[in-house]
C-alpha cells in the first residue's frame, strides 16, 4: 500500500479538489482510501459521505475504535472514504496526548494495508502535528501551488517541514487555479517548472468546471470528462502513480 499526502502550508490552493479527483482517477486502476483529515470535511462532503466518525477521531487515534468501523463506501467502485466530522477540530490535541504522537496516522493505516493499494490523505493547511503525522505516513507528498510569486515561499516552507520529518517522503508540486488570461499566472506557469525541478510541468486551470464540484458533489470526470480540468487530473494521477510506484490491479473490486 502506498500513501500520498496532498499538502500545503497555504489554504485555498486546491488541496481537496486534488485529493478527490486523484482518488477517483486512481480508483479506475486500484483500491483507494481517501482519508479526510481537514476539520472542514470538504472531501467528505464532495463525495457525498456522511460526516460521522463513530466514537470520534480521538477513539480512532487511540486504537479504541477500529478503522473498518468508520470507513464508508462512496458511489464509486474501489473508492472508500474515512470521513471527517466535528471531532477533527481537536485532532492536534488528541495527537499531542497520544504515545508516539507523530506516528498515530501511520499506525491507524497499518490495519488496512492489505485492503487498499493507495491511501490519499487530504491534509489541512499549515504546519501542525496533523501535518507531521501525514508526512510521516506518506510515501509521496503532492503540493498544489497558487500561481503567484508567493508560491515559491509556500514550496520552501513545505520542503523545510518535510526535511525535518523523521521519515521524509518524496515530494513534487504543481500549479493550481491558473488563469492564463492573467500575465502573472502565465509567467509563473512557464517559469516555475523550468527553474525548479520539483515543480512538474502540469497546470490545473481556473475554471467553472472545478467550481461545479460543490453543486455536483462528484469528481470532475463524472460530469465533465472531456474538459481540460478532467484531463489534467488524469495526467496528475499518472505522475503520482509513477512517483509512488503503485502496484496496480492487485485488488481491483
Amino acid at each position: 500500500m502506498k500513501t500520498v499526502a496532498i499538502y500545503s502550508t497555504k489554504g485555498g490552493v486546491g488541496k481537496t479538489t486534488t485529493a478527490v479527483n486523484l482518488a477517483w482517477e486512481a480508483s479506475h486502476e486500484c483500491r483507494v482510501l481517501l482519508w479526510d483529515l481537514d476539520p472542514q470535511g470538504a472531501a467528505t462532503y464532495l463525495l457525498n459521505v456522511k460526516a460521522k466518525v463513530k466514537g470520534g477521531v480521538d477513539s480512532l487515534i487511540r486504537g479504541k475504535s477500529h478503522v473498518d468501523a468508520v470507513i464508508r463506501p462512496t458511489a464509486y467502485k474501489n473508492l472508500d472514504v474515512l470521513p471527517a466530522d466535528d471531532t477533527y477540530r481537536n485532532l492536534d490535541l488528541f495527537l499531542d496526548s497520544a504515545k508516539k504522537s507523530t506516528q498515530r496516522i501511520a499506525k491507524v493505516l497499518e490495519s488496512v494495508s492489505n485492503q487498499y493499494d493507495v491511501v490519499i490523505l487530504d491534509c489541512p493547511p499549515g504546519a501542525s502535528l496533523v501535518a507531521e503525522n501525514a508526512l510521516h505516513a506518506a510515501d509521496l507528498a503532492v503540493v498544489p501551488l497558487g500561481p503567484s510569486p508567493l508560491s515559491l515561499r509556500s514550496l520552501a516552507q513545505v520542503n523545510e517541514i518535510i526535511a525535518a520529518s523523521d521519515r521524509p517522503p518524496k515530494v513534487f508540486a504543481f500549479l493550481s487555479m491558473v488563469d492564463r488570461r492573467k500575465l502573472v499566472h502565465r509567467f509563473t506557469a512557464e517559469a516555475l517548472p523550468r527553474e525548479h525541478p520539483e515543480v512538474i510541468d502540469l497546470v490545473v486551470p481556473a475554471t467553472v468546471v472545478i467550481e461545479r464540484m460543490g453543486t455536483e458533489r462528484a469528481p470532475i470526470g463524472t460530469y465533465a470528462p472531456n474538459t481540460e480540468a478532467a484531463q489534467v487530473f488524469a495526467q496528475l494521477w499518472g505522475h503520482v502513480r509513477a512517483s509512488s510506484k503503485v502496484k496496480l490491479g492487485a485488488r481491483r473490486g
